[in-house]
């Protein structure tokens, strides 16, 4: 066994490129056994890790998009004209410090918001906000890839299976108790977003 290689559990932060590599390829090759295989009550610190890992890397190579002028994160792939190298520079560096900020806060929240629903719908013998914590961090290993250009969009969506094969592992619950958990939330803001696009539209229309 090579050093530093997990074959189990969570990422391990004293060795970190090793068993960072060795994380992805379980959580995107083998996520039932991964999931199953995680402490339920660990600290917060190495999937955290793990994450942010994964948004730092997500940054750079979305900023050097920017650099190039597409701009990757903008509508899949608008192309940035009129602007010089010195703002997509001042883009670059942004991405770099904003995109982990936003996505480690992120984390936090949307663990929050699964966790209430976890609650509501698998019941009190769930396994608490540290299980459905380390869920939202490890399915952040989609940001790995979701900043190419439309594809990345589309490979992101596996997020969602991943999600649901975490909840169900973490909580030990059933396969549509998970689903439920997830898709709410996504409902919901598919539903938002098409109510404002509704009411931008009747705008439109009615100052014509």
């Amino acid at each position: 066994m090579a050093m530093g290689r997990t074959t189990g559990g969570d990422f391990d932060r004293s060795a970190p490129l090793n068993s960072f590599v060795d994380t992805v390829r379980r959580v995107v090759t083998q996520p039932t056994s991964f999931f199953r295989g995680l402490p339920r009550q660990g600290d917060f610190a190495n999937p955290l890790i793990f994450a942010l890992i994964c948004f730092v890397i997500n940054a750079f190579f979305t900023g050097l998009l920017e650099l190039a002028g597409v701009g990757a994160s903008r509508w899949f792939a608008r192309v940035a004209e009129g602007r010089n190298i010195l703002e997509r520079l001042i883009d670059f560096l942004g991405n770099l410090v904003f995109t982990p900020i936003l996505g480690v806060i992120g984390i936090f929240i949307g663990a929050a918001i699964l966790q209430l629903l976890t609650q509501l719908i698998v019941g009190a013998n769930n396994s608490g906000y540290r299980a459905t914590f380390r869920v939202t961090a490890y399915t952040a290993v989609t940001a790995l890839v979701n900043w190419v250009p439309v594809i990345g969009g589309l490979l992101a969506l596996y997020g969602i299976y991943l999600s649901v094969v975490g909840i169900r592992e973490m909580h030990q619950t059933t396969t549509g108790k998970a689903a439920l958990v997830v898709l709410i939330p996504i409902g919901v803001v598919v539903l938002l977003g098409l109510l404002v696009l509704l009411v931008v539209g009747i705008r439109l229309l009615g100052g014509r």
